[in-house]
């Protein structure tokens, strides 16, 4: 790493560098999938995106300032996605507050103060579990940054060329950070800014930028509690949230490896317990304000590994910058403008960053036939999952539904029940 997660930098760089994590995000698509399903009018779902923003920034600052103290984004995660949308349609939006808030105390409290959480991964995610389960997070997010380059509006090709532009730049730049020294570990570093601008400039001379939605957002709007109406406590919605919970920790938890194997920091009881209080507050926060449940993020872990700066200072600001935006509509809808190609252009290399730093954790481990077994399955089974039709997901039932969702979930929890399961060879 070129700069260290508990070196000091300059306000004025934590600010740039910050601000590269949040324009490589794209927090606002969960939050605008869950909106178009709940039918929320576009003022509702201008509001739930700002709410989103606002979370986003608050847990951040949590889980980086106090919990886990390792430079993790939060974000919102797109495991629950179909569980919200099922509670909100039967039972209202005041439910979906209702069956979220217990689910993160929960959360909170496994990690303190019954410290249940670091002993279960310890005992169950061994460096091999633990680097396959990294792999597993950067296979499973290839596919989504692809087919958003493919879905995104306007010409597929004109989407593809951008894409590529966006990626090429990002490459040229830290291949520069690696062979220049001086000016090239500047182009390192701000990679992922210069790499946004080059992609929405060659997106803006194909015609397929749009920043018109900014004029019609105000500058300053304040958060409420419980936007969407008073809690409804339903027991079904919140044993399935519960469930759903427990899923987006193991999603998560990939995540913590990846930023661990990524910036060198040991993810000893201590902090791995922090990091599950980070995670519940964060979530708890996500509900109060009208948002969904966080999770951090593996392509902000990526962009570690891409610009070799890991200062919590950075993602700190971070969380600063996302909560202005949460209370500035205006910045905030700017920043959705940004072209889907431009993003997920980058996205696709920070899904390779992923891939190898997983690959470097079970370098040294022996990969005999059980060892071979425990990798190889839970990474076919997440891409069976990942490309699994649409239609299999609405005829079978909604626990499963709410795995199936998920291939990261799928490997991850493939990945730990082989592991114990299959018999460990003895030495001879």
């Amino acid at each position: 790493m070129i700069i260290g997660v508990n070196d000091k930098i300059s306000y004025q760089k934590a600010f740039l560098l910050g601000l590269q994590h949040v324009l490589a995000m794209d927090l606002y698509i969960a939050p605008i999938i869950i909106a178009g399903l709940l039918s929320l009018s576009t003022e509702n779902t201008s509001f739930f995106v700002q709410m989103c923003f606002l979370a986003t920034g608050i847990a951040t600052l949590i889980q980086t300032g106090a919990g886990i103290k390792l430079p993790v984004v939060q974000g919102p995660s797109y495991v629950p996605i179909g569980a919200i949308a099922a509670i909100g349609g039967k039972l209202g939006l005041g439910a979906i507050a209702g069956s979220l808030i217990p689910g993160a105390i929960i959360i909170t409290l496994i990690g303190y103060p019954l410290k249940w959480f670091a002993k279960a991964v310890r005992k169950i995610i061994p460096p091999l579990v633990g680097g396959t389960v990294i792999i597993i997070v950067g296979i499973a997010l290839m596919p989504i940054g692809l087919n958003n380059i493919y879905h995104a509006e306007g010409n597929i090709g004109d989407n593809i060329v951008v894409a590529v532009v966006s990626a090429g730049v990002l490459i040229i730049c830290m291949l520069l950070g690696r062979r220049v020294r001086g000016i090239g570990t500047f182009f390192r570093i701000v990679s992922v800014i210069i790499a946004i601008v080059a992609g929405t400039v060659a997106a803006s001379l194909l015609g397929t930028v749009d920043f018109t939605p900014v004029k019609d957002a105000s500058w300053f709007s304040l958060p409420t509690f419980f936007p969407f109406g008073k809690p409804v406590f339903n027991v079904g919605a919140i044993v399935t949230m519960v469930f759903v919970y427990l899923i987006i920790l193991i999603e998560t938890t990939g995540t913590w490896f990846v930023v661990s194997s990524v910036t060198g920091e040991k993810l000893d009881e201590k902090r791995l317990n922090r990091a599950s209080v980070g995670e519940g507050l964060g979530c708890l926060v996500g509900s109060l304000f009208g948002s969904t449940p966080m999770t951090g993020y593996s392509s902000n872990a990526g962009l570690l590994a891409i610009t070799g700066v890991a200062s919590r200072m950075a993602i700190i600001a971070s969380g600063i910058i996302l909560v202005c935006l949460g209370l500035m509509p205006k910045l905030s809808t700017a920043i959705t403008c940004i072209p889907e190609p431009v993003i997920n252009g980058i996205f696709g290399i920070v899904c390779v960053a992923i891939v190898t730093n997983g690959m470097k954790v079970i370098q040294p481990i022996m990969i005999d036939d059980r060892n071979m077994m425990v990798i190889g399955i839970p990474i076919l089974l997440t891409i069976a999952v990942t490309i699994l039709p649409q239609e299999v997901l609405s005829i079978v039932p909604d626990w499963a539904n709410y795995i199936l969702s998920s291939g990261i979930t799928v490997g991850a929890l493939a990945t730990v029940i082989l592991n114990l399961a299959i018999p460990e060879e003895k030495e001879s």
